[in-house]
């Protein structure tokens, strides 16, 4: 985008004046198509790092979260990643008279050396969700599909005290003759199994300014572009693991490895790694040479993770002991339709395996996240609306319905994923019950002693997964690592640790999921955890080993 400092004002004055002098000699320029343009109040905006007073937005080193340096040779940088302070103030939307694909920006901003200012761009999409956060290439942002709504978020930079100030913020937008009209036909969002390491980081501050605490329940992706600022739920994913349970979560953080990989998208469309094929996470593609099996700031990949989950959802939620190959929905790249949960001040409500009440819980959705509705079984606030195969939640839980949601067919209700009840966590020698996930290990005998949970961020480097480890494919996606995704990879990070290593907590231990809470695992579901056995698993090796994007 434009930048104004100072000295171009000043100039800009200069020139003024001298046509002025001179306007006998202008020459009138050919008209242009018309432009809407405005300038979003500074002081109306939110976000971490970044302070408002009349001066205009500076940085604030006090409030800013981390992330890693993005310029400069990646193979030259070090390990740990070299961190820089980076504050993003998202500014209020803006609805136009007319729909555009195109918007201009213009900063009035004081930049010392080796600081930044810049801007990303969204727009609002004709089934109600929001674009992608579009970064800005000269002065320019060029949206996915025509929008009327349109938002700005500012990113600011720092090191040591080169700290950035913006004074002013103009976007132009251009008018489009595309129409918002949305797809013939609803689109399904893009779904892809990859591999998944718990967060941890507990006490520490994500990239939108979350304090992280015990058992909390988000996910991280490794790009800006698909982060919701801090408490909203613009860009949620539905995750679910090779036990059948699920989470619909959002994303709040960046990582794992990377910050410009936004693997989701067309490789024309990536922001990185354009060479990749989509659904592949750089990292995943690393481990197979990909960069020579660095990612993109230098560092030797350790796992070939694609997301990150917080502990919750990890441990609680999906029952998860070790990393895992999960399958993910990135909910706000469909078209189909979405409702909102609203539960008042509860953070989450229960996904059930059937359409009746008291069916088991087969996972959460979280609060105010946009769930995918499909159909509806019943009526009014006692009938529930199917969000996926043998998913489940109550009508009442939802803020609204669309009006053209068409009825469940008699008879689709699956039957009682529990199997028998005999043998309810399955035979581990049964090839019926399929294939081992590893990490998936009985968590230890019921009544032995476990630590509290270990401090967050307290591995001290990448612990290579084994290279001859596999993972099981999770859904109807190549997992990576097969044959069928290239530039993917194998290996899951190792096994989890001995009874009582330190990270395992025991049963009623703060922050652990009493039996029978909304999001715990039933006993006996699989995935559960004896009773009496501790809850938690032991710190993932590698878990942490991502680009940093808070304040550790």
């Amino acid at each position: 985008m434009r930048r104004i400092t100072r000295t171009g004002l000043r100039s800009v004055g200069l020139l003024v004046a001298a046509g002025a002098f001179c306007a006998v000699a202008v020459v009138p320029a050919a008209a242009t198509e018309p432009v809407t343009s405005w300038q979003p109040e500074l002081s109306e905006g939110t976000g971490p790092g970044v302070v408002v007073d009349d001066g205009g937005a500076r940085f604030d080193p006090a409030t800013a979260v981390g992330a890693p340096v993005e310029d400069g040779d990646a193979e030259a940088s070090a390990d740990p990643v070299e961190v820089v302070p980076t504050g993003l103030l998202t500014l209020e939307p803006h609805t136009l008279d007319a729909p555009t694909r195109e918007v201009r920006s213009e900063l009035v901003s004081d930049t010392p050396s080796g600081s930044s200012a810049t801007i990303d761009v969204r727009g609002r999409k004709a089934s109600g969700g929001w674009t992608e956060w579009i970064p800005a290439e000269n002065d320019r942002t060029e949206l996915p599909e025509a929008a009327r709504e349109v938002q700005g978020r500012l990113v600011l930079t720092a090191t040591e005290d080169a700290r950035p100030t913006v004074r002013e913020v103009t976007l132009s937008a251009t008018p489009t003759t595309e129409t918002e009209t949305g797809p013939l036909t609803e689109a399904a969002a893009r779904s892809y199994s990859v591999f998944a390491t718990r967060e941890g980081l507990v006490g520490g501050t994500t990239a939108n300014g979350h304090k992280i605490v015990p058992r909390d329940r988000f996910v991280a992706l490794p790009s800006r572009r698909a982060l919701s600022g801090k408490g909203k739920t613009d860009y949620s994913v539905k995750v679910c693991a090779p036990n059948g349970r699920c989470a619909i979560a959002p994303v709040w953080d960046i990582g794992p490895w990377n910050t410009k990989d936004d693997y989701w998208n067309p490789s024309s469309q990536r922001e990185m790694w354009k060479d990749l094929q989509q659904g592949v996470p750089q990292a995943a593609a690393a481990r197979n040479g990909h960069n020579g099996g660095k990612d993109q700031f230098g560092r030797r990949v350790a796992n070939p993770a694609g997301i990150d989950l917080g502990d919750g959802i990890f441990w609680d939620v999906l029952g998860l002991k070790d990393n895992s190959q999960v399958q993910v929905d990135y909910l706000w790249t469909g078209s189909q339709k979405l409702s909102a949960v609203r539960i008042g001040d509860e953070p989450d409500t229960d996904i059930l395996a059937r359409p009746e009440a008291g069916a088991e819980s087969v996972g959460i959705a979280v609060n105010t996240t946009e769930v995918p509705v499909q159909c509806t079984h019943g009526d009014g606030d006692g009938g529930f609306v199917r969000i996926g195969d043998g998913q489940y939640l109550p009508t009442s839980v939802l803020g609204g319905l669309p009006t053209d949601l068409p009825g469940c067919d008699a008879g689709d209700a699956p039957a009682d994923p529990a199997g028998d009840p005999a043998d309810p966590a399955g035979d581990p020698a049964d090839p019926a019950d399929g294939p081992a996930v590893p990490g998936d290990a009985p968590a230890g005998e019921p009544g032995e002693p476990a630590a509290g949970d270990a401090p967050a961020g307290d591995s001290t480097g990448p612990t290579a997964a084994p290279e001859d480890a596999t993972v099981a494919p999770a859904g109807g996606t190549p997992a990576a690592g097969t044959d069928d995704a290239p530039g993917s990879a194998p290996g899951s990070a190792p096994g989890s640790a001995p009874d009582g290593a330190p990270g395992s907590a025991p049963d009623g231990a703060p922050g652990s999921a009493p039996d029978g809470a909304p999001g715990s695992v039933p006993d006996g579901a699989p995935g559960s955890v004896p009773d009496g056995a501790p809850q938690a698993g032991a710190p993932i090796p590698g878990s942490a080993q991502r680009a940093p994007s808070g304040v550790r």
